[in-house]
Order: structure tokens, then C-alpha cells, then sequence
């Protein structure tokens, strides 16, 4: 399940005037008149119902990067307008917001607790995924059908069932754990919708639940790549595919 983006203001009829008047400010050329600890403070004022966590000053004179509930946007130094959506360096066809974001979100992947994930191997495992999944959530059904195409791949599945959202979630979910094969109970709980059947053991649901909130994961099912990267929401195979080859490049 998605998070509310009610976080953000919406622009509707001013959203046109604000971002070109945004974008005049940031290549207006003049020196930047706040430093990061100011405009935080402004951002913190106009949204103090949100997690800020960061403020950058971008390369543009004038123009910040502002990291807010694990999303980022562009704002002037007085934080008059915001400009959300992606950067793009004309030249190069690079996303500027969505590599910066990954940076700014990445997850050290030595911090995982790999011993509270189920893990299953694919082909030679040369490659390493964890997901946070919840076996009631729809998202995740549809990603773990995408993911029983990708091969050479070790997948590491942290359990994050939402029972408030999903009911059932975490009794399935201590189903699987407690199942003398967790790989094959969760492939036939999510691909083929079978009840796994086992008898009540300890299980790591409370543990991953912290982790999660530690992590700030949000939504299910979220993707944590090798080299830290986070995708909130779920990909398609061949998506997958490209993140993994990408990781081996770097």
C-alpha cells in the first residue's frame, strides 16, 4: 500500500506560476542570502507536521534541496514555493532528483539482520535483494509474481505484515516462520494463495517491526538493493533486472 501524499501542498492552479518562478529565483545567478540551518527552520515552520530530516543548497544559486518523509523537493531560500517533481540534466538525460534521492535514502546493507529474513537462493546468488513484504498486502502478491522471474539472485524477505490495513497478515506471517520450509510456505502463501499449516514457534515479527520504523519504511513492498538503494512500491521483472545489473556495475 501506497502512503498519503497529503504531506505536500497541491498546487493545482498556481502550480505552473510557482515552479517557473522557482526556477527564476534559482538561476537568477545571484548569491544564495540563507544557509541550510536557516532554510530548515522555515521548511520546520511550514510543515510541522512532517519529518524534515535534511536541507542541502544545490549547485543552483538560491535553490535547496529539501529530504521530507523520505521524499525530496526543491524550495527557495524563504521557502515561498516548492517545486516537486524530478531535475534533469538536459545533457547527460540523468534523473538529478532520483540519483540524489537514492543517495540521501540508501541503506548501509551490512546494518540488515539477514537472521530475521527468509532467504532463497536463485540460480548462483551472485546477486542480493531484500524486500519488506506483507503477505495480504495486493502490491506485494504482484511483486513477488515479478520477482519468480528474475533469476541469479539471493532474496531476502522481511516479513512486515500491517494488520491494521491487511487482516490476517500477521497470523499468516507466523505461519510461514514456523514452517519447516519458510522459502516454499511463502512462495505458496503469495503465488498460490495457500494457508501455510504449522505449529506456533517464536518469530522475528516484533523485531522486524522495529526495524522497519527504524528504517522508515512506509510501504509494502519496498526493495533494498545491494548497494543500499530503496524502491518503495514495487517493480516490474525486467526493472529489477536493471537495478541488479546496475549494482554489479558499481
Amino acid at each position: 500500500m501506497r502512503p498519503d501524499a497529503s504531506a505536500f501542498p497541491v498546487l493545482i492552479a498556481a502550480a505552473r506560476r510557482a515552479a517557473l518562478a522557482l526556477l527564476v529565483l534559482a538561476l537568477a545567478g545571484g548569491p544564495a542570502l540563507a544557509d541550510e540551518k536557516e532554510v530548515i527552520k522555515r521548511v520546520r515552520e511550514r510543515f510541522p507536521q512532517s519529518l524534515v530530516e535534511n536541507v542541502f543548497a544545490t549547485p543552483y544559486p538560491g535553490l535547496y534541496e529539501v529530504l521530507m518523509d523520505n521524499k525530496l523537493f526543491y524550495t527557495d531560500e524563504q521557502v515561498s514555493y516548492i517545486l516537486v517533481g524530478n531535475l534533469i540534466d538536459v545533457k547527460t538525460s540523468l534523473n538529478l532528483t532520483q540519483q540524489r534521492l537514492r543517495k540521501l535514502t540508501a541503506i548501509d546493507w551490512k546494518a540488515l539482520p539477514l537472521e530475521l529474513a527468509i532467504k532463497k537462493v536463485k540460480g548462483d546468488g551472485s546477486r542480493r535483494l531484500a524486500v519488506f513484504s506483507d503477505p495480504m498486502c495486493p502490491h506485494c502478491i504482484t511483486q513477488e509474481k515479478e520477482l519468480a522471474k528474475v533469476t541469479n539472485v539471493t532474496i531476502y524477505t522481511f516479513m512486515y505484515p500491517i494488520e491494521r490495513l491487511h487482516k490476517g497478515a500477521t497470523e499468516r506471517s507466523r505461519g510461514v516462520w514456523c514452517s519447516p520450509d519458510r522459502a516454499k510456505a511463502w512462495d505458496a502463501l503469495l503465488l498460490d494463495r495457500s494457508d501455510p499449516k504449522s505449529k506456533p514457534c517464536a518469530d522475528p515479527l516484533k523485531k522486524i517491526e522495529a526495524l522497519g520504523a527504524q528504517l522508515k519504511i512506509d510501504v509494502t513492498p519496498t526493495l533494498i538493493f545491494g548497494d543500499g538503494t530503496v524502491v518503495s512500491g514495487g517493480l516490474l521483472a525486467q526493472q529489477v533486472e536493471k537495478h541488479l545489473a546496475e549494482v554489479g556495475k558499481r
